[in-house]
């Protein structure tokens, strides 16, 4: 598994239409506390299911897609933040040391 890139609002908005769960990895990349959690998250990537996808979003360079997401998923705007969306649905989220990807995917296969 590897990451893709978040990069626009149509991409982000073609996911959401999907209705199918994907993740999204808040990430700034001027942060010792975020690139930790994103090794943890490299680290646990091989749990993932194959029909599940995994976006980096670099908050630094895609500010507006952030604030787009905390608006349209009612999510209060973190970094690190690692999200679980379906829908119009935030299943998941958690911040900082408190990202597990572990516990997204358990959510996954409920």
């Amino acid at each position: 598994m590897s990451w893709k890139n978040l990069t626009g609002l149509q991409q982000l908005e073609q996911l959401r239409a999907s209705n199918e769960p994907f993740l999204i990895f808040k990430h700034s990349t001027r942060c010792s506390v975020s690139s930790m959690a994103k090794r943890n998250v490299e680290y646990d990537m091989d749990i993932l299911p194959a029909d599940v996808s995994l976006y980096y979003l670099d908050l630094i360079q895609f500010r507006e897609i952030s604030a787009y997401i905390a608006e349209a998923w009612k999510v209060t705007h973190e970094s690190p933040q690692l999200l679980l969306l379906q829908g119009d649905s935030c299943l998941y989220h958690a911040s900082h040391q408190d990202i597990e990807l572990k516990d997204a995917v358990s959510v996954i296969s409920e």
